[in-house]
């Protein structure tokens, strides 16, 4: 699965042993790929697999149903709530309607 390669920006190099350099050309020639073309690929999905985990939240059927209420029917502010959006007023000096 050999990428089209753009321009070259940046480096990156890493120690590995031995064995573990033979597993991930093995990999590779499995794929058909370079070495780096191989370790380049299993990094970005891997970057994006992490990303997706910490920044998409997922809820279950429950969750989503309460979300969805809270959303079309929020609950009138408590008197702490009104009490940090007129600090937060204060500070950066806005109008809260």
């Amino acid at each position: 699965m050999p990428q089209t390669q753009t321009a070259r920006a940046a480096r990156l190099e890493a120690r590995i042993a031995p064995d573990l350099k033979r597993r991930l050309e093995y990999a590779a020639s499995l794929r058909g790929a370079t070495l780096t073309e191989f370790v380049v690929q299993s990094a970005q999905e891997a970057a994006t697999r992490t990303i997706r985990e910490n920044e998409v939240l997922t809820l279950n059927e429950n969750a989503r149903v309460a979300f969805a209420k809270l959303l079309l029917n929020p609950p009138r502010p408590n008197r702490k709530a009104l009490a940090a959006a007129k600090r937060y007023k204060a500070k950066f000096a806005i109008e809260i309607v």
